[in-house]
Formats: structure tokens, C-alpha cells, sequence
């Protein structure tokens, strides 16, 4: 018998915002920085994010930078306006284009189709953080997370990309309980119903690429992250035995991106290894 995932909803919507919220100022003032910046792409996750930053430090302390490509849809920038001016917060508009494509330039013509997308794609990704971090420096504030826990469990982002942060607040939360965390935020009517998309190319869909649904793939993802089930367990459940063994793939093979550098231990204590102080330790 299926196994649902659990649901935010209004009963338990006041002690998943209070924790959020409370999680996002607790992280960032210990700090001794008061503000948090980030990208925000006019998608589901990017906007809750902001709102909980919101919510937990005041509109004048979260600043939001809308990064656009030349391919990017009109309505991507169109709807991270709204969430700018529904809450009131601070934004810069700073387009990526020319350093995009002329990066790629010179090897257009030669490389194939595919792999230049997947590539231009990642150099986006990781273009947009770059910029994150610059802005982390000149605003004094820390770059805040916007990857949920589908999207870091399928490994479904840029490592030193989308996946890069200080702190995230969704990071725990699937995407399908982002939309249910999102409705209860008041985000939106028209980002909360477009298909979920990375925006990197024309047409993109991230459903598309993996090959199954976001609501498939979390209810299953739930049985084998949250309760631990064996991948064959949750197939005697009922659920499609492809899709639980596509999903089980891409959990394992995308680990190296959930992980920190990895570093060869040659001494008695080594980073990461042997020393492992309280990360507040100061």
C-alpha cells in the first residue's frame, strides 16, 4: 500500500514558518551580519525562499538579484517582480549574456549541440553565484539557499551553482511540499502554476529531463531518504519499479555534490576528518 508524503498545510503551516523563520534569523545574526541575498529567478523556490527571508529579517535586510539570460522567458523576470514588489525588498537586474556567450564563443561551431547546452546551462548556474557572492561582499550580507530537497537529492543542480549557499531554509522541504509551503505564503498566482523549469534554455523542463514527476518521484524519495526503505520495498508498495530504480540512481550517483571537497588525510588531524569543531566556533 502507497505511502503519502506528508502535507504542509494549515494546521502545521504555523510551526513550519515559525521554525524557518526563526532558523533563517538565528543563522544569519550569529554571524554578526544582519542581511541575506539572493537569486531570485521568478520559480516556486526562489520565491519562498524570499518570503521566509522576509518574514524572518525585515525587507529592508534581503536584497534579490534577477539575473537574466537572452533566453530566458519574458515571464521568468516578469514574476520575480512581483514577489520584489509584493514584499517590498531591494533588487538589482543584471544580465548575464555577454559573458555567457562570449565565453562560449569560440567553440560553438565545434562542440556538439547537446553538450554546449548542458555546459551553458552549468556556466549559468554558476555565473549567477558568482555574481551572488560578489553582491554577498558589497551588500554585507550572506547568500541565501534556494535548492530544495528534491532538486539536492537528484542532483538535479550546479555543484558551485544553484547548489552553493551560506544557509537554505528549503533545503529539507520536497517540491511538492513547496507548493503546499508556498500557497500558505501567499506567493504568487502565476509562479505557483508554471511548470517547474530551470530556465536555462529555451523550453527547458525539469520534468522533462528526469524522465518522471516531481510528485512521483517525493513520495518515493520519502520512503527511501525519510523512512529508509529498501529500494525493493517501495515497489512491493505499489509504486513503478523504473522510476523507483531511476530515482535511486540519480540519489546515489549525484552524492559527490551533497558532499564537502573531499581531502587526502596525511596528518594527525585533517579538516573535515579528524578536526571538526562546532561550525560557530569563534
Amino acid at each position: 500500500m502507497k505511502k503519502d508524503l506528508p502535507k504542509i498545510d494549515e494546521h502545521n503551516f504555523p510551526i513550519i514558518f515559525k521554525h524557518l523563520t526563526y532558523f533563517i534569523k538565528d543563522e544569519v545574526l550569529k554571524t554578526g551580519i544582519n542581511k541575506v541575498v539572493l537569486g531570485l529567478s521568478g520559480g516556486i523556490d526562489s520565491a519562498a525562499a524570499c518570503y521566509l527571508a522576509s518574514a524572518a529579517l525585515g525587507k529592508d535586510n534581503v536584497a534579490a538579484l534577477l539575473m537574466p539570460y537572452k533566453s530566458s522567458a519574458k515571464s521568468s523576470l516578469g514574476d520575480a517582480m512581483k514577489a520584489v514588489k509584493a514584499l517590498g525588498i531591494s533588487y538589482y537586474i543584471i544580465d548575464i549574456t555577454k559573458q555567457i556567450d562570449d565565453y562560449f564563443q569560440a567553440e560553438k561551431d565545434g562542440a556538439r549541440v547537446n553538450d554546449i547546452k548542458v555546459r551553458m546551462g552549468n556556466k549559468m548556474s554558476r555565473e549567477r553565484m558568482s555574481i551572488l557572492y560578489d553582491y554577498s561582499y558589497k551588500l554585507k550580507s550572506l547568500v541565501l539557499g534556494t535548492s530544495n530537497k528534491s532538486e539536492l537529492l537528484l542532483g538535479y543542480g550546479t555543484i558551485y551553482g544553484d547548489m552553493a549557499s551560506a544557509l537554505n531554509p528549503i533545503g529539507d522541504i520536497y517540491k511538492t511540499q513547496i507548493y503546499q509551503l508556498a500557497a500558505l505564503l501567499g506567493i504568487p498566482n502565476s509562479i505557483m502554476t508554471k511548470p517547474p523549469s530551470a530556465d536555462l534554455w529555451l523550453g527547458q523542463s525539469d520534468e522533462s529531463e528526469l524522465g518522471f514527476t516531481y510528485e512521483a518521484a517525493d513520495s518515493i524519495m520519502y520512503l527511501l531518504i525519510d523512512k529508509m526503505y529498501k529500494p525493493e520495498v517501495v515497489v512491493s508498495l505499489g509504486y513503478n519499479a523504473g522510476i523507483v530504480n531511476a530515482v535511486y540512481s540519480r540519489i546515489k550517483k549525484s552524492q559527490y555534490k551533497r558532499r564537502m571537497p573531499l581531502i587526502a588525510k596525511v596528518s594527525e588531524r585533517t579538516i573535515n576528518i579528524d578536526f571538526r569543531y562546532l561550525r560557530d566556533w569563534s
